[in-house]
């Protein structure tokens, strides 16, 4: 992956080095994070690794976040770079599909970076979050010791796998202006855990097509690889729910309880995005045959 010829973002705060003073565990709002949490897992099947290192017990704790400590200068390093690299990569190309596509202004979200705990307007968050978007105040949390495990377990076939995390919450984000967001998290409100869930499979589903949006654009000007498109293949694979339940110690598959969708819906719509580059694909709410 060509990431050292994408445009860096000036859209990052990085905040390594900081307090946030808070030992209480994310208290985020209709699950927010999830996506984070599927890509710590895919450090354990796709790398070989144990993902409980990465994961902790998440609380639903809803405490008010503790005051933001001093926040020491920016570092800057491989990691730092590859973030704003990709994410000015996702503001180029949203930027354009949005004026040609929708007719519309792409307003890019913040993207923060966090080493052991941050505070967002969702919550607190510790390490083993992940990366995470928070609808509130439109940022995108990226902790960098989930990031730095994955380099020192996998090397550089890791960037892809981290590109699409970041790809992914971005497309949260495409949903939180789009008002899909708002649209969820209001029907959930009324509907049973059986539909609730469902209408988080198709949102996790459109941020999967979307990541393979702005996959199409990056294969387009020949900054990924048919490696990386494999391998990007293959992790979709890993990450569906059904995958996951056989892999877990009582291997039932319960498809009510599917949040994310199952192994073949992730492949079809990662892929479905990567090879059109229409946001117009990825209307997972109004289809029947996910």
């Amino acid at each position: 992956m060509k990431w050292d010829e994408m445009r860096e973002s000036d859209n990052v705060e990085d905040e390594r080095g900081g307090s946030s003073g808070s030992n209480s565990s994310m208290g985020m709002l209709g699950g927010l994070g999830a996506g984070g949490i599927a890509i710590a897992i895919v450090a354990g099947l796709v790398f070989k690794v144990d993902p409980t290192q990465l994961l902790g017990f998440l609380s639903g704790s809803k405490n008010a976040p503790a005051p933001q400590g001093l926040v020491k200068q920016p570092i800057k390093d491989r990691d730092s770079a590859f973030v704003k690299s990709v994410l000015g990569d996702t503001e180029d190309t949203w930027g354009k599909i949005f004026k040609q596509q929708l007719q519309t202004t792409y307003q890019p979200p913040k993207l923060v970076l966090f080493d052991g705990s941050v505070n967002s307007a969702c919550g607190s968050a510790k390490t083993s979050a992940g990366p995470f978007y928070c609808p509130a105040d439109k940022k995108v949390y990226l902790d960098m010791g989930f990031f730095k495990y994955l380099e020192a377990t996998a090397g550089n076939d890791a960037d892809f796998a981290r590109a699409y995390a970041i790809a992914h919450e971005v497309g949260h984000h495409i949903q939180n202006l789009r008002g899909t967001s708002s649209m969820v998290r209001q029907l959930k409100s009324s509907s049973s855990k059986v539909k609730a869930n469902e209408l988080s499979v198709r949102q996790e589903l459109q941020a999967d097509c979307y990541a393979g949006i702005w996959g199409h654009s990056t294969a387009q000007r020949g900054l990924i690889t048919d490696k990386d498109v494999t391998k990007a293949l293959d992790t979709a694979t890993q990450i569906g729910d059904d995958y996951l339940q056989r892999q877990s110690k009582s291997g039932h598959v319960v498809p009510e309880s599917f949040t994310h969708g199952t192994s073949q819906q992730r492949v079809t719509w990662f892929k479905r995005g990567l090879d059109s580059g229409n946001i117009n694909q990825c209307d997972t709410f109004n289809t029947n045959q996910l």
